[in-house]
């Protein structure tokens, strides 16, 4: 199944996401996102909605760099039908380079 997906299909894959507040020091919290199906890809911000938006960017140009590296991305579930990965892209603030990938796919 996985070698018939387009890169928005891998945009669409609805990963799991963890999120936690954490004292790193008295008084001094920090909010960290993860997506552990895709490993590295985290996040980490004083603000959480900070953090999370971080790692949508964070999530989106890794699975760009992996589609265009030939390596494809892990699909743990399927696609989501409904999702619109370029509007995605465009709340993550990402380039319209990237926006233009993902519609010419």
């Amino acid at each position: 199944m996985e070698a018939r997906l387009r890169l928005r299909d891998y945009l669409s894959v609805p990963y799991l996401l963890e999120a936690e507040t954490v004292e790193v020091a008295p008084g001094s919290w920090i909010s960290r996102g993860a997506y552990p199906e895709l490993p590295g890809c985290s996040a980490e911000s004083l603000v959480v909605e900070d953090a999370l938006h971080l790692l949508e960017r964070k999530r989106i140009e890794m699975i760009v760099r992996m589609v265009g590296q030939g390596r494809p991305p892990p699909v743990p579930r399927p696609p989501l039908q409904d999702c619109d990965p370029v509007w995605v892209a465009r709340q993550a603030g990402l380039s319209d380079e990237i926006v233009a990938l993902i519609n010419r796919d």
